[in-house]
């Protein structure tokens, strides 16, 4: 008599195989997710700040009103992972310099904030 089929020893094996496998590298995947869904927080904070700059070269001024550079009041990045907010660099006026930060949403919230300033500091620098 042959055996055309698997046994349950077989079939377990198999499926102990699957979750180790899975288990190594559903993680792996995870973070890789997180990092590639923030070149859409970085290319959202790079296009604000070009409209910053233009702003700059008619006023002589950063604005914190993003709705001054014909966005909304926090505008969204195109995927809606990252928000951005505009404020002063510190206790520099804003005629030198203005910080943009990229603030995660949904997914994203355990990753951290983006930051970029009009001096072309970015933070944290290892997620640039």
């Amino acid at each position: 008599m042959i055996n055309k089929g698997f046994s349950l020893i077989e079939l377990m094996i198999a499926l102990v195989i699957v979750g180790i496998l899975v288990s190594i590298v559903f993680p792996s995947y995870r973070q890789y997710v997180v990092e590639s869904r923030r070149s859409d927080g970085i290319a959202m904070l790079m296009w604000v700040m070009q409209q910053q700059e233009r702003f700059y070269t008619e006023q002589l001024s950063y604005t914190t009103d993003l709705t001054q550079l014909g966005f909304t009041a926090n505008p969204a990045s195109e995927n809606n992972n990252y928000t951005i907010n505009a404020a002063q660099c510190g206790t520099d006026p804003l005629n030198r310099c203005v910080l943009l930060t990229a603030v995660p949403q949904g997914d994203q919230t355990g990753d951290g904030n983006l930051t970029l300033n009009s001096r072309g500091v970015r933070t944290p620098v290892d997620f640039w």
